[in-house]
């Protein structure tokens, strides 16, 4: 892949690469061993880990898709093969090229043993417009990870290449990425893909923060064009069901009061986002893994037995596993 400029880490393990885009590595658990490491001095036992988001693959013409698709699930398998204990293991597919994601699905789930299926917030299509993930040609996405009981993450990426704006203060990852997450969980809701597909279990990432503000102006807009909206269930449809789900990673206790409002605490998963800056790391402002969950029993938010659900309980409930 670094022949062909599609992602590589350079050789003293301080950046990734990608194209003449570069990240830098900010954690020793970006690696595997350390990773175990910082789990264990975490009480962590076990995580999903899902895939790079680099490699989404938006965008690429198809064989370099099928190329890094392949390298990716295979590398994610052979963790979870080799760590079952520790790790469960994301798969990505790429909407552009709807054939290869239905048989990389197949595959995963059949030949490679897993049950957890990435998928960006967008794409870009085939007449070159970025669109929400639960756009209606990805139906057959969703009816194949339906009927294989698929649990499915939707995580946002690539925003500077839709949203022209320059990049600066980092305002893709701390403003557009939540918007990304509230458009594409907008049109869940209004393509009714939770009742559609009703053996797909979904989360959103970072809590869906601004999809939770949004749901009262989203269903006063429904109701007051319904012109605009033909076909389409209401936005308020969806709160509560019980195959959506989102992580905790929300960043302060007010977000994570809305977000139990909002849904309900079953539909809440610990959220890490390690080893990035923003998740939960050790860093010197006294932040680590699970901290807004213990302030938030602190302060009233949720008790002691919801926290502890949160950790596990639901996890398991969105992988439909009664352990692991």
């Amino acid at each position: 892949m670094k022949d062909r400029g599609l992602f590589w880490i350079d050789e003293g393990h301080k950046y990734m690469h990608q194209g003449d885009w570069k990240r830098p590595v900010t954690h020793p658990s970006f690696f595997l061993d350390d990773k175990i490491k910082w789990m264990d001095a975490n009480a962590i036992d076990h995580e999903v880990i899902i895939t790079l988001s680099q490699l989404y693959c938006n965008g690429y013409a198809k064989q370099d898709a099928i190329d890094v698709v392949t390298f990716q699930n295979d590398f994610n398998a052979k963790i979870q093969h080799e760590y079952p204990g520790r790790f469960t293991s994301g798969f990505v597919v790429q909407p552009l090229h709807l054939d290869a994601a239905l048989a990389e699905i197949e595959r995963c789930v059949i030949e490679l043993g897993m049950t957890v299926l990435c998928l960006p917030t967008h794409y870009l299509s085939k007449d070159h417009n970025w669109r929400a993930i639960f756009h209606e040609e990805n139906n057959p996405i969703f009816e194949l990870a339906s009927y294989h009981n698929l649990a499915v993450e939707i995580h946002p990426y690539d925003g500077p290449k839709f949203i022209k704006l320059e990049d600066e203060n980092w305002r893709f990852h701390l403003v557009w990425m939540c918007a990304q997450t509230a458009d594409a969980y907008h049109f869940y809701s209004l393509n009714d893909i939770a009742f559609k597909y009703p053996n797909m279990r979904t989360c959103f990432a970072h809590g869906n923060q601004f999809g939770q503000v949004n749901i009262g102006r989203r269903t006063r807009g429904y109701r007051g064009r319904p012109d605009l909206f033909e076909g389409k269930a209401e936005p308020n449809k969806v709160i509560g069901n019980i195959n959506t789900y989102f992580d905790t990673l929300v960043h302060d206790v007010d977000s994570l009061e809305l977000l139990k409002k909002r849904q309900g605490v079953a539909q809440i998963v610990a959220g890490l986002d390690d080893p990035y800056p923003l998740g939960e790391m050790e860093a010197d402002d006294g932040t680590y893994p699970g901290q807004i969950l213990d302030l938030s029993e602190q302060q009233g938010v949720i008790t002691t037995q919801e926290k502890e659900d949160i950790w596990s309980k639901n996890v398991l409930s969105w992988l439909n596993k009664s352990s692991i």
